[in-house]
């Protein structure tokens, strides 16, 4: 399976690149998992809500220009489906079984994800009703990715 995540922002403290690190180690016997960052935009505050729009706008632009046409979307948004892990990796081994080997995983940037990108995904999944950061939400997914493989495999993983 090909794994996508297409990301707005870079990670910059040195402990989340670890920790991300540690994840994609993990993660090398069960698929291959690639990361591109797409820039983030600045704004000066106080932002004001046509300003969001454009930076949402621009950032999703990028987003799709690194998306695949033929992945199948998975954007991660508050307003999306909860899944418990065990859910969660019979979505990904569904996906896997019946085609869909490139999976694409969008974390938007500090304003959310552009509608243009909603539109375009193909489930919306929500890990929790409060809301991260978008650098932790890249570790939490990576986690999530990792416990998914070792459930579908019948592995042990710590709960």
């Amino acid at each position: 399976m090909k794994i996508q995540l297409i990301t707005v922002g870079k990670l910059k403290e040195k402990y989340l690149k670890q920790a991300c690190d540690e994840y994609l180690k993990r993660l090398t016997p069960y698929a291959k998992v690639e990361i591109v960052e797409v820039n983030e935009e600045k704004a000066q505050d106080p932002v004001h809500e046509a300003e969001v729009a454009l930076i949402k706008r621009k950032e999703g632009e990028r987003i799709l220009k690194a998306l695949s046409p033929d992945a199948f979307l998975i954007a991660l948004a508050i307003e999306g489906k909860s899944l418990s892990s065990p859910e969660f990796a019979n979505k990904l081994e569904r996906l896997g079984t019946y085609g869909q080997s490139h999976v694409a995983f969008v974390i938007g940037g500090s304003y959310g994800i552009a509608p243009e990108v909603l539109k375009r995904a193909d489930l919306l999944l929500s890990f929790s009703a409060m809301t991260f950061p978008h650098q932790l939400i890249r570790i939490f997914l990576l986690e999530q990715i990792y416990r998914a493989f070792k459930i579908i495999r019948g592995e042990t993983y710590h709960k």
